[in-house]
């Protein structure tokens, strides 16, 4: 078997034996700056020190530090690992945002985790946390002041896949309640399970797929009308159906966005981020 032969084959069979070869798409991420995106930061800990940025008589702040303003460099391409990556500190909650919106697409990223982490996070206890939010809509501080309307993929040590409803969008998902005496309680994702309409509670996904700490994970996401799936290192961990939100009081779909990845106490890499149109997500990733 030659060598080219070799190399083909391996890179079909690195996504697991459902997945097939697909174009790498558009990048996002250029590897010198952050064109294409915008930065935003919110309220910070009362921890941290922001020059110029009021406090109350509590040490608390009272506004954001708001849009492409990032005195503390909480945003930066580096190198790692030899190759272009952006930072994200986290050591002020906020998100990065391409300028562009998107729909019916998949997005490729990988990501690392750092060493850093920042208050209010317990730095020996509290795991690592960022996140990727997609169909991003609206203001940037609907969400506690740090991010806009969206659907989350948690990124966040050993929960990789979750979901998280920021600034209370909707999804149907098949789930039992993680807490079977708790009707109320966070939900997992399970296949085939009767289906939970219009929910915005957090629903864990199937199953663990990340690497260790160190190690760089893949973490895809694809979008098709209502549904999204999110992919971990090659796994289906979770699929959402009926994305939507309420506007004026009425349920609306949400197919389209910007997309964020969050600044949220940790210290994160991100690297070959890359965005490609779908008519549909792939059967295999469904079943």
């Amino acid at each position: 078997m030659t060598k080219a032969l070799l190399a083909i084959l391996g890179a079909v069979f690195a996504f697991g034996p459902s997945r097939v070869q697909e174009p790498e798409g558009q990048s996002l991420f250029n590897g010198r700056d952050l064109a294409g995106w915008e930065t935003w930061l919110g309220k910070p800990h009362k921890a941290i020190d922001v020059p110029g940025l009021e406090r109350n008589d509590r040490g608390e702040y009272t506004g954001p530090v708001g849009l492409d303003r990032d005195p503390k460099g909480v945003y930066t391409v580096v190198e790692v690992d030899g190759r272009p990556a952006l930072r994200i500190s986290g050591e002020v909650w906020g998100a990065v945002t391409t300028k562009e919106e998107f729909e019916n697409y998949h997005f490729r990223v990988e990501h690392k985790w750092g060493t850093k982490k920042w208050p209010p996070r317990d730095a020996e206890k509290s795991p690592r946390h960022s996140g990727l939010l997609y169909h991003s809509v609206g203001r940037h501080d609907a969400g506690g002041t740090y991010w806009m309307r969206s659907f989350e993929c948690q990124i966040q040590e050993h929960d990789c896949g979750d979901f998280w409803s920021v600034d209370g969008v909707l999804v149907d998902v098949e789930a039992a309640n993680r807490d079977p005496a708790n009707p109320r309680s966070d939900l997992i994702y399970k296949k085939g399970a009767p289906r939970i309409q219009g929910t915005t509670r957090r629903v864990f996904k199937e199953s663990d797929n990340e690497r260790p700490a160190g190690e760089w994970n893949t973490i895809e996401i694809y979008c098709a009308g209502q549904t999204s799936a999110h992919v971990i290192n090659g796994k289906v961990v979770l699929v959402l159906q009926g994305l939507r939100q309420r506007v004026d009081g009425k349920e609306t779909p949400l197919m389209k966005g910007r997309l964020q990845l969050q600044s949220e106490g940790a210290e994160v890499f991100y690297r070959n981020m890359s965005i490609r149109p779908i008519k549909e997500i792939p059967k295999e990733l469904l079943q």
